[in-house]
């Protein structure tokens, strides 16, 4: 009897928990007891497909004043405004102007009375608030050339549909499904896509423009350490990722310097707004194989991203972009800051990521903008198609990336700051570029430059490497 007595009350405490965690939740807004995982989730990506972009139609615009001219001419006589009733209360806002040929108000008809119709007289045009006129062009299906029309509205984007039931994409996909399929799709039609659909983004965001380099606050010639302690703390902290603490420890008990840790971070940020339009400037000599990831680090508690686009041939980190989101617009940042250190985009160029769908909508993004490329998508970890066997070399390069950084941030422990985690990896690819020597390439550092390759140690190699950033800001300092 007890051990039944037992288990309905603990049956009933279970209950009466689980009804103070829902009553908790409502009056707070927030729910209550769950823990924040320690490791980003991970989810499988959606399936995500993209179509080819669709046919503009661009929108001719008239002058009506030439209109009005033209009319003349024709007829010897102007173009009277339209006469309207005496007592009739007119239907024409007085503000109105035609959208095709900016005729005023005074030339247009309430064409079907009070219900928002318009004709222009000067040219003809009808039209409403939803006026094609009033649009810079009209998107149209590439396959049965109707107008697409919006059926959803994203965060970054707006999603347009062809809802024409002739159009052949929409017939040749509707063929293509077994009969299972077709049951299915006339359950839950949402579960297929079988319409040409096109994304316009919204970005405020002009690929490839120039970007002015940023000056860093503070003059590192007025720090209290000579070039060469501060060459010493770079080794430490950045080529061994030991970190600040221990580094500050370790200058004090080897080499008798008395530096605080904040200090030594307070030098990691100065040097990385030296360096970064260095690193970001330089005229890289680059391949024609090219890979892409994210990985994870953490700022003020949370996961944030890293995008790292790599050149797997030379063995250089062309985009480091860190972001709070593993978003669309960050890979499209990203990826620009890849295109921007290439002299020409190559006709041929493909790029090697993982299944993540946010580099197809990027790839549409830059094709929107005249920039083309292929993107190849490595899924899973096994060869379970063609493609994963013969690119799967590229997507493990990218991961080893991945693991190198890893190592390195680990003794971190994350950031308090966003600005602290961009200044670690800026340090980190300038390490990794210009000053740390790859096994692959036969023990050489992937950039040469003279001027490095002639030091005789590491600290004197960053202390020439921050000399040499210098100078190129004060020569692009307008």
């Amino acid at each position: 009897m007890y051990p039944q007595l037992l288990a309905y009350l603990l049956q009933y405490i279970k209950y009466q928990h689980t009804i103070i965690i829902t009553l908790l939740t409502v009056v707070l807004g927030k729910a209550v007891g769950s823990v924040r995982p320690d490791e980003p989730v991970d989810k499988p990506y959606r399936k995500l497909q993209i179509d080819e972009l669709p046919v503009l139609e661009k929108l001719e615009k008239l002058s009506f004043q030439d209109l009005l001219d033209d009319y003349f001419k024709a007829h010897g006589k102007s173009l009277k405004p339209v006469q309207r009733r005496k007592n009739a209360k007119s239907s024409v806002p007085e503000k109105l102007c035609c959208p095709r040929c900016s005729a005023p108000s005074s030339y247009l008809y309430a064409n079907n009375g009070d219900k928002g119709q318009f004709q222009c007289k000067v040219c003809g045009c009808l039209f409403n608030k939803q006026s094609r006129y009033l649009k810079e062009a009209i998107l149209k299906c590439p396959h049965c050339l109707k107008t697409l029309e919006k059926v959803k509205e994203r965060k970054d984007f707006d999603v347009f549909k062809c809802k024409n039931n002739d159009c052949s994409y929409y017939q040749k996909k509707l063929r293509q499904m077994t009969q299972a399929e077709k049951k299915r799709f006339k359950e839950d039609p949402q579960a297929f896509k079988v319409r040409y659909i096109y994304r316009q983004f919204q970005f405020d965001f002009k690929p490839m423009a120039d970007a002015s380099p940023v000056q860093p606050k503070v003059d590192l010639s007025r720090i209290y350490v000579s070039s060469h302690t501060l060459g010493l703390i770079l080794t430490y902290h950045v080529n061994y990722g030991i970190s600040a603490r221990k580094t500050a420890a370790l200058m004090r008990d080897v080499h008798n310097v008395h530096i605080s840790h904040q200090s030594v971070l307070n030098y990691m940020n100065s040097v990385a707004l030296t360096v970064k339009p260095f690193v970001d400037n330089f005229p890289y000599e680059l391949s024609d194989q090219f890979c892409g990831d994210e990985t994870y680090i953490r700022v003020n508690g949370r996961w944030h991203y890293i995008f790292f686009f790599f050149d797997a041939a030379k063995k250089v980190i062309l985009s480091y972009r860190t972001s709070p989101n593993r978003d669309t617009f960050s890979a499209i940042r990203a990826l620009d800051d890849m295109f921007r250190k290439m002299k020409t985009i190559p006709e041929n160029l493909n790029i090697v990521v993982d299944g993540n769908p946010i580099y197809l909508l990027a790839q549409q993004f830059f094709a929107q903008h005249d920039i083309h490329f292929d993107v190849t998508r490595v899924i899973g970890l096994t060869n379970e198609d063609p493609v994963s066997t013969e690119y799967r070399p590229l997507k493990q390069i990218i991961e080893r990336l991945n693991r190198t950084f890893k190592g390195n941030y680990r003794a971190t422990h994350g950031f308090g700051s966003e600005d602290g985690s961009v200044s670690h990896v800026t340090l980190f690819v300038a390490y990794f570029n210009f000053l740390r020597p790859h096994s692959s390439l036969e023990g050489r550092v992937p950039v040469i430059v003279p001027e490095l390759k002639e030091m005789p140690h590491m600290p004197a190699r960053w202390t020439k490497l921050i000399e040499l950033s210098q100078q190129w800001l004060t020569e692009n300092a307008s």
